[in-house]
């Protein structure tokens, strides 16, 4: 066998796997319909009919039409949703539905090769390619003024419609759901984070997060002032909440609750669990060049 040959069997042979994991993972893909100009796309995560897609693709609605591969229809009816982390889980009356197989993203390497699917026109399933660029990227804000922590970022393009599938590993397990395109990066939310959210939103219909009333942001920290390179600079506290009747003041810098280091707001969102709802917790800040210990109390966010 020539040399030109053998590349050629070779090409033809990745070209083949990939063909064959998107066809797999189309099964498990459907179109979510939000109005005449809006719509995305939908991840089956449960053969009894639970749909997973992205909270910005419908939008405030309560129901939404699902379109399956085979041209068939069905009004889906929203279980909860989650802004924090754009998921929303839909229920459609069925227990014949093909479930994506998830991986785990926190496996995920710079590098690897990944394939997002979508199906945002009803007609057929399509696919885009690319590779992790980075696995555990955190944002502040993105489109909207939303905001997303931990979130996957590859090169994949994302066209219109693609958000609310799946991105997929070479062997097609779900490693992330695409949320959005933005810098020629695709964003996505990684699978962990999906597993963790679909779980309460299953058992409360929504999630719940301790919410303490401050607007903050990331800032570097001068060497050895308190043992770590960040914090967050605090340059708004809400009326009537957490914050104000703690007495954080607008200039303090959060560098640890509870005794954890907060360098992040995906740091401080990590420990605003559930279970910090209506509990006094530690609030060590920095006001001037003193640390300061206050005693807050978070109470339940609202959702919209």
């Amino acid at each position: 066998m020539s040399k030109t040959t053998s590349s050629s069997a070779i090409l033809e042979s990745v070209s083949d796997a990939i063909v064959d994991v998107t066809e797999r993972v189309s099964k498990s893909v459907v179109r979510v319909g939000a109005g005449r100009w809006r719509g995305g796309t939908g991840t089956v995560w449960s053969k009894d009919g639970h749909i997973v897609t992205s909270n910005h693709v419908i939008g405030d609605m309560r129901e939404v039409e699902v379109g399956f591969s085979d041209g068939t229809k069905q009004v889906a009816k929203v279980v909860g949703r989650d802004p924090y982390s754009d998921l929303a889980l839909l229920k459609v009356d069925s227990n014949n539905l093909t479930p994506v197989e998830t991986g785990n993203s926190d496996n995920l390497k710079v590098g690897q090769f990944v394939i997002a699917v979508a199906n945002p026109f009803g007609r057929q399933p399509s696919a885009t390619s690319g590779i992790v660029t980075n696995p555990t990227f955190s944002t502040r804000r993105w489109w909207g003024g939303g905001g997303l922590d931990k979130v996957l970022v590859t090169d994949a393009r994302l066209n219109p419609g693609y958000s609310g599938g799946p991105l997929v590993d070479a062997r097609g397990r779900m490693v992330g759901i695409n949320a959005a395109y933005a810098n020629n990066r695709g964003i996505s939310v990684p699978v962990n984070t999906i597993k963790t959210v679909v779980d309460k939103l299953l058992q409360d219909g929504k999630i719940k997060r301790a919410y303490m009333g401050i607007t903050a942001e990331t800032i570097r920290l001068p060497d050895n002032l308190v043992g770590q390179p960040a914090g967050l600079i605090i340059y708004g506290v809400d009326k009537d909440s957490a914050a104000k009747k703690a007495g954080v003041a607008i200039g303090d810098v959060i560098v640890k609750l509870d005794g954890k280091p907060v360098e992040t707001l995906a740091d401080l969102r990590g420990l605003l669990d559930d279970g910090a709802i209506g509990k006094q917790v530690k609030l060590s800040v920095l006001r001037g060049e003193k640390l300061t210990e206050l005693t807050i109390t978070p109470t339940e966010a609202e959702q919209d």
